[in-house]
């Protein structure tokens, strides 16, 4: 509990915090991670194709058929609800404490939770476009599309998901935002993240704030870095943190 009092203290005395995010800021949702023992990347392993090779841009042109039915069946959760962490990260947004939140989901909880500036490094299962007349297409497009492969209803092009693949870049504008988000915080708040998947875990070496405080349930290559470490679920994590920010 006295850790939850310091990061409960910091909070209140910050008034320019950020939130760095990964999978695990959602798996209380009911959305799995990828790299823990209960992730994708391990329950996968008796298929064909890895998650890495189905999740690349290769793997996308050649073969989307696997592809989509791999995406629909792994990689959307429409009926995800936000956490307690995504909904104490919202008030404090609308209260002008939190300036940003940077995350590497692709699930939209964050906005779905009342967040407004959301920078999505690995983009987003909500935006999707053609990639013959780049005419945008939301989450429904892939979700009842009566084929395998969704294609535009005006030139028959594929419809790509705007999220991030593996061999794609991540977009440059976004990724110097974040920088300058974490460089000008007081207070960087790190969770559900193993800090390994790069360019994006290398952003919150650019912090130069008060503190550091890491959120995750196993240690990354970051903890000697942080001021406070706590490893027990997020998102009840951050309820707690919540009830006693608000409790008077």
């Amino acid at each position: 509990m006295d850790q939850l009092h310091t990061l409960a203290s910091w909070i209140t005395s910050s008034d320019n915090i950020v939130f760095f995010g990964g999978a695990g800021t959602s798996t209380e949702s009911g959305i799995p991670d990828f790299r823990s023992a209960a992730g994708l990347y391990q329950t996968q392993q008796n298929s064909p194709y890895p998650p890495e090779v189905m999740l690349s841009r290769t793997f996308f042109m050649s073969s989307p058929d696997i592809f989509f039915d791999f995406y629909r069946s792994k990689m959307i959760h429409s009926e995800a609800d936000p956490n307690g962490s995504h909904y104490l990260l919202a008030k404090l947004e609308q209260e002008g404490k939190l300036k940003a939140v940077i995350t590497q989901n692709i699930d939209g909880l964050h906005q779905k939770a009342g967040s407004q500036r959301v920078l999505e490094l690995h983009g987003s299962i909500h935006r999707n476009h053609c990639m013959g007349c780049s005419r945008y297409f939301g989450l429904d497009s892939i979700i009842n599309s009566t084929k395998t492969v969704p294609r535009c209803p005006d030139c028959g092009g594929i419809i790509k998901p705007d999220v991030v693949l593996y061999e794609e870049e991540l977009d440059h504008s976004l990724l110097m935002e974040a920088v300058e988000a974490i460089a000008n915080a007081d207070l960087l708040i790190i969770g559900g993240t193993s800090l390994t998947v790069q360019p994006a875990a290398s952003l919150v070496t650019y912090f130069r704030g008060q503190h550091t405080v890491l959120l995750n349930g196993e240690p990354t290559p970051y903890d000697h870095h942080a001021d406070l470490i706590l490893t027990d679920r997020i998102g009840e994590t951050m309820s707690k943190v919540k009830d006693l920010l608000y409790s008077s």
